[in-house]
């Protein structure tokens, strides 16, 4: 693999896994400080409850930083809990989201057939 390869591949953004729920964004920011200079840090929250889901993406202004980022938090404790930190693979194709929300359908037992059976006491 040639030198842009790598780059490509690894640049300077990291997958951060095992935030604790209650750190925020500055938390992390001020903590990676220690490895070099922060370009963007960013929390994934849950979409329906707003909560953080325990991991993020940290850019660091160069790949060198971004390893000593690694380096510096990889399998460290950050507020009582341990920090999982490897540098972020492209997102890749995923499969396509089915539309609507919970879709239960009709699957039988106490289901909408029965209910007028049921309240009629012909069942």
């Amino acid at each position: 693999m040639d030198q842009q390869q790598s780059s490509s591949v690894q640049g300077n953004k990291l997958y951060v896994g095992g935030i604790p729920y209650r750190s925020t964004e500055d938390d992390l920011k001020k903590a990676f400080e220690e490895a070099g200079s922060v370009v963007s840090v960013s929390i994934i929250s849950d979409r329906m409850t707003g909560r953080s889901r325990g991991f993020g993406f940290v850019e660091m202004a160069s790949e060198a930083e971004a390893q000593a980022a690694i380096d510096r938090w990889d399998g460290k404790d950050f507020d009582g809990r341990t920090l999982s930190v490897s540098f972020a693979r492209p997102q890749g194709e995923r499969p396509p989201r089915r539309e609507g929300g919970f879709d239960r359908g009709n699957r039988g037992g106490y289901g909408n057939n029965d209910r007028d059976s049921y309240s009629r006491g012909t069942y």
